[in-house]
Order: structure tokens, then C-alpha cells, then sequence
């Protein structure tokens, strides 16, 4: 394992991967990726899950795949990915927008970054049964005969951080709408000291931010109970 912050170690075999869009915050901060707590306050919660709960206007949520000439086309595959996507009201839009700009200074300072521009705003619905296989934000990974990741291969390289925010709370007693059981957002090749892979089980109104490239992998696991509601964006970024 390689070292990368004051807690968290990398995989040593995808480290010495040529990885085109590998960026790694400062190995002098405690994590590689930042968690505010609280970015929703209590109160602005159930606005969200209220928003989107009983909404049927949503898009199945497609995974990336590269086809010929370099064209990326988005396709539905399920046994990838089982989720929802929403588009929040304008409403609710403008104060996220307005509490991200509250703590923009924050990120940047930790990432040493200049965010630049953002994506529009997808609200990600997982229901029990939803998942979302192992990815890279930004990049497709190619796989040998033996299903070893040999190389990464950026698809979106515009994106150069990934923030995620939960509407709703991980719970091992979930009720039918505001938390779920499962679903844990896992970085495949994070370990803390013990080797152990790092998962995240976020309260409600958490966010945590991260680099979008391959050394950030992530999954997030079947949800067993409930309803696990994420505020999901992609940012391009001057990196310093």
C-alpha cells in the first residue's frame, strides 16, 4: 500500500498504473477526500426527499461506454447500475447552489484546486435492490483476460472533482423514506492502516468531495431497506 494522506493508504497495483488524469490531493491532510457535515441543514432535508419521492419523471441512469471514433455513448445496463435520476425544482436548485458557494473556499483550499464549471445537479434514487457496480467518475478501466485492471482510459476528463450529498441517512433500522440499510459508498482502493477498504455511511445532510479520476473508484452497495437519496455533481477545476 502507498501512503496518501495522514490515514488513508492506496492500492499499490492501480498507484503504478499510467493513469492519465491521476490527481492526488495533499499527503498532508488527514484524508484525500473532505466531508462537511451538515451541509443541508435538518429543516432543508425533507424539502429534497419531498421533492423527489412521489416524482415519476425520472431517467434510468445509463453507464458510460466508448464506442467508435471516440464517441461516448450512455447506455442503460442493469446489471451495472439500478438507479433513478431527477432533476430538483428550481427552488431547491438555487439553495444548493447557494450553501456550495457558502463552502466553495473550503474545497478549494483543501484540494488546492480552482473550481471552474459544474455540471447540472442529478438527484440519484436508490430504492431496495439499487446498486452501482465498482467506477471511475472520469474514466472507463480496461480489463485483461484475467479481469485484472491494466490501464484506465479517460472518457470525461472534464471532470476533476466528484461531490456527493445525502438527502437521506444510513440507518440499520431504516424507515420507507428518510434513510436505508445498505448502500454504503465504498472506495475500492482506499485503505485505512489495516488495510482495511474505506466505506462511507453518511448522515443526512453530509457531503463529501473527492477527486474524479481511477485512484477514487468507488461503489455504492445494494440497498437492503429504505430509500437512499444522493444530490450528485461533477466539477471541472484549475489544478494547482
Amino acid at each position: 500500500m502507498i501512503q496518501i494522506s495522514e490515514n488513508i493508504f492506496l492500492d499499490k497495483h492501480i498507484f503504478e498504473l499510467d493513469i492519465p488524469t491521476a490527481f492526488l490531493p495533499s499527503p498532508y491532510k488527514p484524508l484525500p477526500f473532505l466531508v462537511i457535515k451538515n451541509f443541508l441543514k435538518p429543516h432543508e432535508l425533507p424539502l429534497f426527499v419531498d421533492d423527489i419521492y412521489h416524482d415519476d419523471d425520472a431517467e434510468t441512469a445509463k453507464v458510460k461506454s466508448e464506442v467508435i471514433l471516440g464517441v461516448v455513448e450512455a447506455k442503460v445496463v442493469k446489471k451495472y447500475r439500478d438507479t433513478k435520476i431527477y432533476a430538483i425544482s428550481e427552488y431547491l436548485n438555487e439553495l444548493y447552489h447557494t450553501r456550495f458557494q457558502e463552502y466553495q473556499s473550503q474545497i478549494e483550499e483543501y484540494f488546492n484546486i480552482a473550481i471552474t464549471l459544474s455540471t447540472e445537479i442529478q438527484a440519484l434514487e436508490y430504492k431496495k435492490g439499487g446498486f452501482y457496480v465498482q467506477h471511475a467518475d472520469d474514466s472507463n478501466a480496461i480489463i485483461d483476460e484475467n479481469k485484472n485492471i491494466i490501464a484506465y482510459h479517460p472518457v470525461a476528463p472534464e471532470r476533476k472533482m466528484t461531490t456527493v450529498l445525502f438527502a437521506t441517512s444510513y440507518s440499520d433500522n431504516p424507515d420507507n423514506k428518510h434513510s436505508f440499510k445498505g448502500g454504503e459508498l465504498i472506495f475500492n482502493f482506499l485503505k485505512n492502516k489495516d488495510g482495511k477498504t474505506i466505506e462511507f455511511k453518511a448522515d443526512a445532510g453530509d457531503i463529501i468531495i473527492f477527486p474524479s479520476n481511477p485512484y477514487f473508484s468507488h461503489e455504492v452497495k445494494e440497498v437492503e431497506a429504505g430509500y437512499r437519496l444522493t444530490l450528485v455533481q461533477w466539477h471541472n477545476a484549475i489544478l494547482n
